[in-house]
């Protein structure tokens, strides 16, 4: 059976992945995501009122015309969860597809907000539901996808596993290697181990390069909930605001966040759109148990309202849980630091970044400009109290022993990104050019004639 892949996105940067698997006359696409950044440097962009093709050459999403060279019938559109660089184009792209999308029940609840949202296509592809640990046929040439369950920084990810004739394709974005998470099960080392060792092995790994220059261990969510309980509770004796942000998406850090300020002696209550949609989704969908008096406000009169609530019953007696980590210019905690809303930092007042900056030039100058205007008004910053949601070197490492893969396309990353795993892997016994294969956005990669 013919095997070709496809590198459609995200081989060239962080963002807007998309990667196409060809078995015979089958085609499986794995992620059709958005580059976040490429949309925040124009401002007041509408991305649900623009035509795919402006995206495209914003460099905002994927350049799907490679798809026309492949010789074969997509089967099924298969995002690995429901982060927007690897959901947030299939709004824009997937109706040219006559496929449905497979996910997970958390991944497709936010796959149809966004179809909801969408204003330019109509998108009617059939969504389709998959628990971590199930298959379903693909075609009618042999072909089985699977869902293993891994862990990431959002609720209900797994790395799809395209089972062939001639081995399995592992699309491996994006996981860290937790045993003990907050929320949800352990990643399933023990399934991986078994798919490196049955029938032709692993035929292709493709892999999330993003911390592939970073020794180490990538630590369990514990340790982040750890530090964060640490940090929350040395300030239960301040009186006056205390806020707090995070990734909207990361179910897990909000719960602690929730929890821990009720430990405080604080009522949390959770503000800005994306904070709204992912917990109520969240908690909609029974993945997480939240107080039944938990405030969450999206609409931006809702939610200076609530800051007015905070202001005249006392800044001491809440703590705010507010989009804005990344210094994103429209998000709640930027409006904060601008002066913007009706809540009024005082000197002293504590703002805790339960994030990392997301390592990209406008996430890094946004966030960099957040943080000053912060500190202009008199608050002091907390910063960096996260555990990432990717692999470091040593679960590259793990993942290579498990799959003992023939063929490894490093992604997720820009060139000089990928240059770690390369020589990783090279230092494995593998090697650039022969069985690794650096690609580019828009190649294509025959791996069996």
């Amino acid at each position: 059976m013919e095997i070709e892949i496809a590198t459609i996105g995200g081989y060239e940067e962080v963002g807007r992945q998309m990667t196409a698997v060809r078995a015979g006359n089958d085609v499986v696409i794995f992620d059709m995501g958005l580059n976040l950044s490429q949309v925040l440097i124009h401002d007041n962009v509408e991305t649900e009122r623009m035509h795919s093709l402006d995206l495209i050459d914003m460099g905002a999403i994927p350049d799907d015309r490679i798809m026309s060279d492949l010789e074969g019938d997509v089967q099924a559109i298969v995002p690995t969860h429901g982060h927007l660089d690897h959901i947030g184009a299939i709004s824009k792209l997937a109706h040219r597809y006559d496929a449905p999308v497979v996910a997970t029940p958390f991944t497709i609840e936010l796959v149809k907000q966004q179809i909801e949202s969408e204003q330019k296509f109509g998108v009617e592809n059939d969504l389709i539901k998959m628990d971590p640990g199930e298959s379903m046929t693909i075609g009618d040439h042999g072909v089985e996808l699977e869902f293993v369950n891994v862990t990431h920084s959002i609720i209900d990810a797994i790395n799809p596993v395209l089972h062939t004739p001639e081995g399995a394709i592992v699309y491996g974005l994006d996981k860290r290697m937790d045993h003990t998470p907050v929320l949800g099960d352990p990643i399933d080392m023990k399934r991986f181990r078994e798919i490196g060792r049955e029938d032709n092995g692993v035929l292709c790994y493709i892999e999330d390069c993003t911390n592939a220059n970073k020794g180490g261990r990538t630590p369990s969510e514990n340790v982040a909930r750890e530090h964060l309980r640490d940090v929350l509770y040395s300030m239960q004796d301040y009186d006056g605001g205390i806020v707090a942000t995070t990734f909207s998406s990361h179910i897990a850090r909000v719960k602690s966040l929730v929890e821990f300020a009720d430990d405080i002696g604080r009522q949390p209550v959770l503000l800005g759109r994306s904070m709204e949609k992912y917990s109520g989704t969240a908690e909609r969908l029974d993945f997480v148990d939240f107080p039944s008096d938990l405030g969450m406000f999206g609409h931006r009169k809702s939610v200076d309202r609530t800051f007015k609530r905070i202001m005249n019953e006392g800044k001491e007696n809440f703590l705010p849980v507010v989009t804005g980590h990344q210094g994103e210019p429209r998000a709640m905690l930027t409006r904060m630091a601008r002066g913007e809303t009706p809540y009024e930092l005082d000197d002293g007042d504590k703002v805790v970044f339960s994030a990392r900056v997301i390592p990209e030039p406008t996430n890094e100058g946004q966030r960099y400009q957040a943080e000053k205007l912060l500190g202009m008004q008199g608050a002091r910053v907390y910063d960096d109290i996260h555990v990432s949601g990717h692999l470091n070197q040593e679960g590259h490492y793990t993942m290579l022993d498990a799959l003992q893969p023939q063929n490894i396309i490093p992604a997720h990353q820009d060139l000089k990104g990928l240059s770690g795993y390369v020589k990783l892997c090279e230092s494995e016994g593998y090697k650039m050019g022969r069985d690794v294969h650096v690609s580019r956005n828009g190649n294509l990669i025959q791996l069996v004639d």
